[in-house]
């Protein structure tokens, strides 16, 4: 028999007393844990880089990347026509509006439910086997709960239960409660397919639907995300950071997409188009034309033409204020990055690195050659408009503190480290020491953690003023930082592709992680720094497309890397092929699926069409995974050990059970 110190445990074991009071009570709980260790592992779903597409994503979430297509392939086989397997993936994904659909064009809808509600409880029997009866009733709607249990529990195939789920389901039609169950278990199929939700950064931009995808989250089971740059960009803005508030406005009017904005966040951009119009009249703007893979095809000339004028207007006021952030904070070694200083105006041309570049346009009426960087008193005025206009958006705010509540710089999952972008290298590979303030050096882990810490300083009230200052204005190097594992490359040339027509000034150079993320010996070095172990260990992150046109594989270094830019954003379909990746890690392995744009949800729900997908088998483990194998096995392991000691101390005195039972 195992000994145990008592003694020295007392005070945690006292406290585990309380919630298990007796030694049945610790008995059950022993067993109950280490049968949950027996389960198969949850399904795991990741997603990165959704940029606003909302449909898309919400698509992408209700088939869980086909991940419900496939086991309603499984259960139905060649007993379903393909057809009525497409159907019954439709009404899964939609069922509101798929019922619709259907009482118009059925003949016999009571035959209909009856077939349809058998076919749906089998589905949600497949999806509901790897979890405990008490996970499963936590899923379920409280009107519904007892009658959905029974039907779970209970089958056709049983001859002594067949009349009785028979009566059930044939009841549920005749009280008129018929399509509330359909939606009902629709909904629970789809929250039971997946355990957790992994969003590797970067919900914001380009798209016009972030904060219908916040919305979304807010109401999710369960999910995490690792902050992108797009992200920080946002939460920048929210917290205060004028630079990225402007940044956020201009890559809105970039892609003509102000729904977010204006519809989602209540921001008032009336101030900046009165602005723009005044300050620009005379200017074409024609470097500043909206991304027509954006929403510009919807604009008319009119249209067109303000959306261009406010685009330089805060595109200026933008690099004004980057530029003074670089000049307070040396430390960042970003002085190089103020252009305006640069500028010959009378010439109209640029000196970069040494060599002279004619600008494409020098009308820069709000710029003072001898103070470039100062702003005018109307540029002053707008800035202090928009800020407020930031500062006031609850649901902005709000959308803000749902990231922070559920997101970080890094996560380890599984033995699957997980990240936006990048980890700043040297050029041997061996993790680069970055300075995120004066005197304070961090590398690899450690650098991760203390950005968070930083972010998350830039919100709390009560912190040191000057310190949170510094973390408001540090989301600025965040964004576009040399060394910044947001961003990783040798600059943002976007004045560059605004100004100058000459495209080398435009290259980015790409830090040492990019160059080097093929190499499996690099990826492990990683993986050990950050301390993730086990012989199946893996990074999985986003930010950069695939290239899968030009032949570029998203799993690199042998394996022990997957790239899944979900590749949601319209504006790279033309540049990638394809509509990017996302990952699902299921009891028997990964899964990367590659996904063809999505249309529209109205012609997936009137045509059952769906997200055309690949999926390439990435990893398949020698036996099906189960609880045990996971992180949660871990913990619930350790509870085993805690309450086995709990159940010594019990039996030999040291604590008493209570009298209450």
């Amino acid at each position: 028999m195992k000994h145990y110190d008592i003694e020295k445990d007392r005070r945690y074991l006292e406290l585990l007393s309380q919630s298990f009071p007796t030694v049945a009570d610790a008995s059950t709980e022993i067993i109950n844990l280490s049968a949950i260790l027996n389960l198969p592992k949850g399904t795991e779903h990741f997603l990165a880089d959704i940029h606003g597409e909302s449909q898309a994503f919400q698509h992408v979430l209700k088939n869980v990347s086909g991940n419900i297509k496939r086991k309603v392939n499984e259960l139905f086989g060649n007993t379903l026509r393909e057809t009525e397997k497409r159907e019954l993936c439709t009404l899964i994904y939609y069922p509101e509006q798929k019922l619709q659909l259907v009482k118009q064009t059925e003949e016999d809808i009571d035959d209909w439910y009856h077939i349809t509600l058998h076919q749906l409880v089998a589905v949600c029997r497949d999806v509901s086997s790897k979890y405990t009866r008490s996970k499963v009733r936590k899923a379920l709607p409280q009107e519904f709960a007892y009658t959905i249990e029974e039907l779970l529990h209970e089958s056709t195939d049983d001859r002594n239960k067949a009349a009785y789920v028979n009566v059930i389901i044939d009841t549920i039609s005749s009280t008129g409660r018929a399509d509330d169950f359909i939606i009902a278990l629709a909904n629970v199929i789809q929250h039971l397919a997946i355990d957790q939700l992994h969003i590797l950064g970067d919900i914001f931009d380009r798209g016009p639907g972030a904060h219908i995808i916040m919305d979304t989250l807010r109401n999710y089971h369960s999910w995490d995300i690792q902050w992108g740059n797009h992200d920080v960009s946002w939460m920048g803005a929210a917290a205060g950071n004028d630079a990225l508030i402007c940044n956020v406005i201009r890559l809105s009017l970039r892609y003509a997409n102000l729904t977010t904005l204006e519809d989602g966040y209540g921001i008032n951009l009336v101030p900046l188009a009165t602005f723009a119009m005044e300050t620009y009249k005379e200017d074409p703007c024609k470097e500043f034309m909206p991304h027509m893979n954006g929403g510009a095809e919807n604009l008319d000339d009119k249209s067109t033409r303000l959306t261009a004028q406010m685009h330089k207007a805060i595109a200026i006021l933008q690099f004004k204020l980057e530029n003074q952030l670089f000049e307070s904070h040396p430390e960042w070694n970003m002085n190089h990055r103020c252009l305006f200083d640069q500028i010959d105006y009378e010439k109209g041309t640029i000196v970069l690195d040494g060599k002279s570049y004619s600008l494409s346009s020098c009308n820069f009426p709000t710029i003072d050659p001898a103070n470039p960087n100062q702003l005018t008193d109307g540029e002053k005025e707008l800035m202090r408009k928009l800020h407020h206009s930031f500062m006031v958006s609850e649901k902005l705010q709000d959308h803000i503190r749902l990231l922070l509540q559920h997101g970080c710089m890094y996560a380890i999952y599984n033995d699957n480290l997980l990240f936006h972008a990048s980890i700043p290298l040297n050029e041997d590979g061996s993790l680069k020491e970055v300075q995120i303030a004066c005197g304070r050096i961090y590398k690899g882990r450690e650098l991760f953690h203390y950005i968070g810490m930083l972010i998350r300083s830039a919100f709390q009230n009560d912190s040191d003023p000057a310190e949170r200052q510094y973390a408001i204005d540090f989301f600025t190097y965040l964004w576009c930082g040399t060394d910044s594992p947001l961003f990783d490359k040798s600059k943002m040339a976007t004045f560059e592709r605004y100004f100058i027509a000459d495209k080398s000034t435009w290259e980015e150079e790409k830090g040492w992680y990019f160059k080097l993320r093929d190499n499996e010996q690099i990826i492990d070095g990683i993986l050990d720094a950050f301390g993730v172990t086990g012989p199946n260990r893996h990074i999985i992150n986003g930010h950069v497309p695939v290239h899968v046109a030009n032949g570029e594989n998203p799993i690199k270094a042998n394996g022990r890397l997957m790239v899944i830019d979900g590749g949601f954003s319209q504006a790279y379909h033309k540049e990638t092929g394809i509509a990017g990746y996302t990952l699902v890690y299921h009891s028997r392995g990964f899964q990367l699926v590659q996904h063809e744009p999505f249309k529209s949800q109205e012609e997936a729900i009137k045509k059952g069409t769906d997200i055309k997908s690949t999926t390439q088998i990435v990893e398949m483990t020698n036996h099906r995974m189960l609880v045990a194998d996971t992180d949660k096995g871990k913990e619930l392991r350790r509870q085993i050990a805690d309450l086995k000691e709990l159940l010594y101390a019990y039996r030999h005195g040291y604590i008493k059970e209570s009298e209450q039972q």
